[in-house]
């Protein structure tokens, strides 16, 4: 039950009539006016507040009390709220009947929806997130995308529409050049042999310490170059202040302004030499990384080509040369097993896994169309297409006749198009490539496509120094060992915690192996579906991890701590569910926890909204809040009678169940003991 839905339908019929009758004339939005009902911020004001009274009265000239009367006049609403009250300048305060949330507990309590009803408007989603190039290992970017995709998937399917989730693999590109130029190269069989993906990914992360080398040596007497410049630039620009007599900007503005303008101009080149003698000293470093490892330095002096070399590889794989493709379909599975390893453990799955290499033979004639009805044209040599003014031209193909990510990306929309009919496709991918999908779309759009496409943009996952999150050497964070570290962490609060209790503790050793992978996993997972997915997060497992505050193991441990009740009580509470037990609301604690389960339906609407799950971790944390406030201050093993009992049993079983579906709607499992 949506109580905000319910209250707008009820005021949409009385503030309709009100405006038939005394606005007319008036430029007034009704839609605008019932969005204005909202829930209240302090519980003294009611449950929910409706505004509405104060912009019709500022547009009609007339006291918003007289307005908000008249209103309320018009409400049928007395089998929902109590008496209405008119506060202030205006505002319409609205207390929902006790009798009226104990109804809807009671048909909660046997639903397995817990009440919440399914969209009267469903449609077909295409959900696109993941995404990882599969010739090596997933990183800490991955996570973002992963866990965000799939709990919108999740919750799209819940809230009674159809998603169809695509993995976009990228398993065509340039690292599939660098692994065959290794694989020729410097194999290891015996370890290819024993395990393949290890030494694929060996064989990666080598071409890319070479390549990089070079480019790094090719790059530093250039950006030293840069930092001479920007200092020269520095120092003249001192002479220029020092040269400046203050009392001749004292009383004349246009020399003030001026010093000002070369004060400013002084503060933004600082901070571009600063960044650039950032960046040399990480170039420095990994040439000198590669100069003390002697055998790294002879491979880089053998291999002086290696990064047009790869490049070519990766050209005769997309041209369908036999060896370089029998060599990429025997690569493939086994980066395919590698990162389904990864996405079991999160315990996420695809519908479709459709990389960039099952539409390869779609481009050519893709690129042709394009051509002939005039929407992108040839170039020197190239083909582009070239959109309006507020967006930079679109390449499809390059000179060498290769195609591109852009490319790719439009014979994908005509194939989910055409294959799955959808009706949005929302694209799960980092904030960079904004201006990527604002060419995409726009492209799609003049070859006809008007569905919704949106981009479901995030941010970065940063490091306590503010930066994006590295290991110490420097390099990306593999997801594995992010995973691994997580869980690490997790078994040894779940040991120290069970060796407190009486005995040996109350976990086996696989129990505690097992609670502290759903605890890892789900920290991880929650701590970044917790934050506005469009900001960058500090990463820390101390935080994600905390019994207490917005994480998911304070979360795991109230729906624990109700597990906990039922087996200290003896308590059979299917059998209560089952029953007509009586609900009863004796205490402010109690109807607090009451309403806050009747929300549910209203953070999932408000979710998808816009496409944001921390609103749901916001929810959930809100109701674990409320549970253990609600806990503090009416027993319930001892409540002074059975009815009473029963009946804040039976909350209880609403609230575990409440975090149980929402934390499985983000992807989280649960857990019975702590």
């Amino acid at each position: 039950m949506n109580i905000q839905t319910l209250l707008k339908r009820r005021f949409e019929a009385a503030v309709e009539s009100f405006l038939s009758e005394n606005a007319k004339d008036a430029a007034l939005d009704k839609a605008a006016m019932i969005e204005m009902i909202r829930p209240s911020q302090e519980p003294k004001f009611g449950d929910y507040q409706a505004n509405m009274a104060m912009p019709i009265g500022k547009r009609l000239g007339k006291p918003p009390r007289e307005i908000a009367q008249q209103i309320v006049s018009r409400l049928q609403i007395g089998d929902v709220c109590e008496m209405l009250e008119i506060a202030g300048p205006g505002f319409i305060n609205l207390r929902l009947k006790n009798d009226w949330i104990l109804s809807r507990l009671q048909d909660a309590k046997r639903d397995s929806r817990l009440g919440v009803a399914k969209t009267d408007q469903p449609k077909t989603y295409l959900v696109d997130y993941s995404a990882p190039n599969v010739a090596k290992p997933m990183h800490v970017g991955h996570i973002r995308s992963t866990v965000i995709g799939n709990a919108l998937a999740n919750i799209l399917r819940f809230y009674g529409h159809k998603a169809i989730t695509d993995n976009h693999l990228g398993d065509w590109g340039t690292q599939f050049g660098m692994i065959i130029y290794g694989y020729r190269r410097f194999l290891d069989c015996e370890a290819y042999r024993q395990k393949p993906v290890e030494e694929l990914a060996r064989l990666y992360r080598l071409v890319r310490k070479l390549i990089d080398y070079h480019q790094c040596v090719a790059d530093l007497s250039k950006y030293e170059e840069q930092a001479v410049a920007l200092q020269e630039k520095n120092e003249e620009l001192n002479k220029q202040l020092l040269a400046v007599n203050p009392s001749d900007t004292e009383n004349n503005p246009a020399n003030k302004d001026w010093l000002k303008k070369l004060k400013k101009e002084q503060t933004r080149l600082l901070a571009q030499i600063a960044d650039l003698r950032e960046t040399v000293q990480s170039v420095a470093a990994k040439i000198a990384a590669v100069h003390a490892d002697s055998e790294t330095l002879t491979q880089a002096l053998r291999h002086l080509n290696i990064g047009r070399q790869v490049l070519e590889e990766t050209s005769k794989l997309h041209r369908g040369d036999k060896e370089n493709l029998a060599l990429w379909n025997e690569f493939l599975p086994f980066c395919k097993e590698d990162i389904n390893r990864i996405y079991k453990r999160l315990n996420v799955s695809f519908d479709h896994t459709l990389g960039e290499s099952f539409y390869n033979d779609r481009l050519p004639e893709l690129t042709s169309r394009l051509i002939r009805q005039g929407i992108a044209r040839e170039t020197d040599g190239a083909v582009g297409v070239f959109l309006d003014a507020a967006l930079p031209p679109m390449l499809i193909q390059k000179k060498d006749g290769a195609f591109l990510y852009a490319t790719t990306d439009l014979a994908t929309i005509e194939y989910r198009v055409a294959t799955f009919q959808p009706d949005s496709i929302l694209y799960v991918v980092d904030f960079r490539q904004s201006l990527h999908f604002e060419q995409i779309f726009a492209v799609a759009r003049m070859l006809g496509y008007d569905l919704e496409m949106t981009h479901v943009k995030f941010g970065t996952v940063l490091g306590e120094d503010g930066k994006p999150f590295k290991t110490r050497a420097g390099d990306t964070v593999g997801l594995e060992s992010l995973l691994d570290e997580a869980e690490r962490r997790a078994y040894e609060i779940v040991k120290n915690n069970d060796e407190l209790k009486t005995g040996s503790g109350e976990l086996s050793e696989e129990q505690r192996r097992e609670t502290a992978r759903k605890i890892g996993i789900g920290a991880l997972i929650y701590a970044d579906l917790s934050q506005n997915r469009e900001s960058d997060y500090t990463f820390s497992y101390d935080k994600m991890l905390a019994m207490n505050g917005n994480t998911a193991t304070y979360l795991q441990y109230a729906y624990a701590r109700v597990q906990s009740i039922f087996a200290r009580g003896g308590v059979e509470i299917e059998s209560l569910r089952n029953n007509d037990v009586p609900l009863q609301i004796t205490d402010a604690a109690e109807r607090s926890l009451a309403l806050d389960l009747l929300k549910f339906e209203e953070a999932v609407e408000l979710t998808l909204r816009d496409y944001r799950p921390n609103i749901l971790t916001a929810y959930l944390y809100e109701l674990a809040n409320r549970y253990a406030s609600f806990f503090e201050q009416c027993p319930v093993l001892r409540a002074d009678s059975e009815l009473a009992r029963n009946s804040r049993l039976i909350l209880c079983d609403l609230v575990a169940r409440t975090l149980k579906t929402g934390l499985e709607l983000l992807g989280i499992e649960t857990v019975e003991k702590m």
